[in-house]
């Protein structure tokens, strides 16, 4: 494994965990394309190295100051318990699929995801009034974008548990369950953005966490790649968290929008090749 190898990962990785953290996804969008198509790296293994930054993005960003405030620990730890089920789904279902499946259904997911986050691009789910009875899983937080304590209800609870056990399938794909999860609870479940990535870059590196083991074991995690990832994710990881609480909710979606459409634009037109 030649130096220069490691030190272009480590960048990857960086560039990755600064965008994992600003849009609570992980970071794996962005480097499993980039082992798997720039580095040549099998599906399998981009995939597996990809969860190892996962847990690494999901404990630097939610140990930053302010991060917390931010985070719904009882909404995360209810919808963790569906995500975790649903990855130890994924390991048996998708383990019985060929990578080039896998990875038409991976791009097809992120075309689902983007058309989900341009639907609710304008719209807000805060509500200005700190004093409002949140429900069980809702809760509040201090938004400079809004100057004050905002406040917001969780809706379409059923929707956020059956999005939260496919998230878990999607974590399979090495890019985290909070690409799924992060769009769905704020465009249908009434959760702000910053809050559902918040609460997403913690809870994600649980279920990363399963599935890396089962990767470790199938020899799916190059160890020197790996370890230069982390490196450079726990470098970008702070960048992405300071950019989260200074730029605005519209600008996190449209960046998301963006990635996820030439990340899928990039595996979809190697169909058929």
């Amino acid at each position: 494994m030649s130096l220069s190898l490691e030190l272009v990962t480590m960048c990857a990785g960086a560039v990755a965990g600064g965008l994992g953290a600003l849009l609570g996804i992980g970071g794996g969008v962005l480097l499993v394309p980039f082992l798997n198509l720039a580095m040549g790296l099998p599906f399998a293994q981009a995939t597996g190295i990809s969860l190892v930054t996962i847990i690494a993005t999901s404990s630097a960003s939610s140990a930053v100051k302010g991060r917390l405030e931010l985070v719904n620990l009882r909404l995360g730890m209810v919808l963790e318990i569906f995500t975790t089920t649903g990855g130890v789904f994924g390991l048996w279902w998708l383990g019985k699929r060929k990578d080039a499946t896998i990875e038409q259904m991976f791009a097809w997911t992120l075309v689902v995801i983007a058309l989900i986050m341009i639907s609710r691009i304008d719209k807000r789910n805060v509500i200005k009034d700190p004093n409002i009875d949140v429900g069980v899983l809702g809760g509040r937080y201090m938004e400079r974008e809004s100057g004050g304590v905002v406040a917001y209800q969780l809706k379409r609870p059923i929707i956020a548990f059956a999005i939260s056990f496919l998230a878990g399938i999607v974590s399979n794909f090495g890019i985290g369950g909070g690409i799924v999860k992060v769009p769905v609870l704020n465009a249908w479940c009434g959760v702000p953005i910053r809050t559902a990535a918040a609460t997403s870059s913690l809870m994600i590196g649980a279920t990363a966490l399963v599935l890396t083991i089962e990767n470790f074991q199938k020899g799916n995690i190059v160890p020197e790649l790996a370890a230069a990832a982390v490196l450079g994710v726990l470098l970008g990881t702070q960048v992405g968290v300071y950019l989260q609480h200074r730029s605005k909710a519209k600008t996190h979606k449209l960046v998301m929008v963006v990635l996820l459409l030439s990340v899928a634009t990039m595996y979809l037109l190697r169909i058929g090749k």
